[in-house]
């Protein structure tokens, strides 16, 4: 991401319904599919401001961090013992295969150009029959300035997520659109900003507590279904290594 984005997010991350929803969202999965016993080791990829990674470790995790970006990998030191903070290296994630029991990766694939080699090197770390929970945004007509500005090479739709998981290595457990709800009205604001003047992002300002409040559960909820929806403004996949 641009270096103004890390400041931006840490200010909105704790309360905006989004961010917020997800963490919790994602929690939810982990105990779903019983991976949130206290000691699971989980390796969080796209740390960013570790904030996700804080709510974990909080919840009795084993957790480690790993980002590429010295902004965010400053941020993280400030908030993990220095062991465990990783940096990405040329040859991959710093740690053995086979060393942990879940690795997230929220909204993290879309920053990287070779996205099937990342998930190979997330796949060589995780323990047979370990789970990997992502999120990434979804809908390339949603595609806007956001986008360019959290430097993403791509949106994705279920199709093109799902042909990233081979048979051979992954056993799909879910995915599925999610942030189904605001959808109608993303996609309005983002077809209205292609004839006008960008406005300034609703990522970057928390709602009224009442509202914000009603979109942080409708966004949960919703990701929790089973039901396939049509349209989303981001995915969720969950996937257990073979």
């Amino acid at each position: 991401m641009n270096s103004s984005e890390y400041a931006n997010l840490e200010q909105v991350e704790s309360k905006h319904w989004y961010y917020a929803g997800k963490r919790e969202l994602v929690l939810r999965w982990l105990r779903r599919v019983k991976r949130d016993a206290p000691g699971t080791r989980l390796l969080d990829c796209g740390a960013g401001t570790g904030r996700f990674a804080e709510e974990m470790r909080t919840c009795g995790l084993d957790v480690f961090v790993l980002d590429d970006h010295e902004e965010s990998l400053a941020m993280l030191r400030r908030k993990f013992p220095a062991e465990r903070v990783l940096a990405l290296e040329r040859e991959g994630i710093p740690l053995p295969a086979s060393s942990v029991d879940v690795v997230t990766a929220l909204d993290v694939l879309e920053h990287i150009g070779p996205d099937a080699d990342a998930l190979k090197g997330m796949w060589r770390v995780l323990k047979p029959g370990g789970v990997l929970i992502a999120t990434v945004p979804a809908g390339m007509e949603l595609w806007s300035d956001w986008d360019v500005a959290l430097q993403h090479h791509r949106r994705y739709d279920r199709c093109s997520l799902a042909a990233l998981f081979n048979d051979q290595d992954w056993e799909l457990l879910y995915l599925n659109y999610t942030n189904v709800a605001v959808y109608p009205l993303v996609w309005a604001v983002r077809f209205w900003q292609r004839w006008r003047k960008p406005v300034s992002r609703a990522e970057d300002r928390v709602p009224p507590a009442p509202i914000n409040a009603l979109l942080r559960r409708v966004f949960v909820w919703t990701g929790l279904w089973r039901l396939p929806w049509p349209r989303g403004v981001s995915l969720i996949v969950l996937a257990v290594r073979r």
